[in-house]
């Protein structure tokens, strides 16, 4: 008997504690992305010298920074930024690496040769060190960071997907589907692609995590998102500063922000894998 999606969903995150972990913690970000803005208590930009650098208190549950700024306004508003620039460019990879890795599983030939020397060519380059040069090279906006990160991530996919077609390519119902009258193109995303999608969500999450990672190191550096905007990254760098001389909230809650996305997008991984895979739906 086959399970409508929202039952799969269910059956899968009742059955892995882990996941639904994962998925609480996931949805607890996403619903701050949407309505972070209008809960944070104080314009996440105003200054006052007034208030610089007070502890955490009933009027600023987290303290201010060096400037007076209010650091619950800024993380809770820095979570649609983070968040908005990961699914992103997690997004643009996937679609990316799902595409010419498939086309190369299933065509083959010079077409399999050229995608995986781009990927061989990529992979060559530590994943952190090649963002930098790429946003170094084509300056620090949120555009170039999502590009950067989509680019470091997409051999990932592209690889992973070419596996899953290329040992699908023979099977008996893709000649079945030759049969049908399908063409190529049909065969391929009708019917293998969907078939690659489990393994890759496994990805997807953990890739995700490190596209948090990413772009908040970018900007821990200087090569991220500009200041005064509400960052992660950024308010990690600004408070680390001030760590030694006990100012120690500045820096420690974006970074819990920072470690409790990443830490639930990792749960939620084979809870993904599950939820797409047709086999679990029975």
């Amino acid at each position: 008997m086959s399970l409508s999606f929202s039952a799969n969903a269910w059956h899968v995150l009742r059955g892995n504690p882990a996941t639904l972990a994962g998925a609480l913690i996931c949805g607890g970000f996403a619903l701050l992305a949407v309505v972070g803005p209008w809960l944070a208590p104080y314009d996440p930009m105003a200054t006052s010298a007034a208030l610089s650098l007070r502890p955490p208190s009933a009027a600023h549950w987290f303290g201010t920074d060096q400037v007076g700024r209010d650091m619950l306004s800024r993380v809770l508003v820095a979570t649609r930024l983070d968040l908005g620039i990961a699914i992103s460019a997690t997004l643009l990879s996937f679609t990316l690496g799902l595409v010419l890795g498939g086309a190369a599983g299933w065509l083959g030939g010079w077409v399999d040769r050229a995608v995986g020397r781009v990927n061989d060519t990529l992979m060559a380059f530590p994943l952190f060190v090649l963002a930098m040069g790429i946003v170094a090279a084509l300056g620090n906006s949120i555009t170039n960071i999502i590009w950067a990160t989509a680019v470091v991530n997409l051999p990932f996919y592209a690889r992973v997907a070419r596996a899953e077609v290329n040992v699908r390519r023979e099977a008996g119902f893709v000649e079945a589907a030759r049969l049908a009258g399908n063409g190529s193109a049909g065969v391929l995303f009708r019917h293998l692609i969907p078939n690659a999608l489990p393994p890759m969500m496994v990805q997807v999450s953990l890739n995700l995590g490190f596209a948090i990672l990413n772009a908040a190191s970018l900007s821990f550096i200087g090569l991220g998102v500009r200041p005064p905007t509400p960052e992660w990254g950024i308010m990690v760098s600004e408070g680390a500063a001030l760590v030694l001389s006990g100012q120690w909230w500045a820096a420690l809650f974006p970074g819990l922000a920072l470690m409790l996305a990443v830490f639930g997008f990792n749960l939620l991984g084979d809870g993904l894998r599950d939820l797409v895979d047709p086999r679990r739906r029975t």
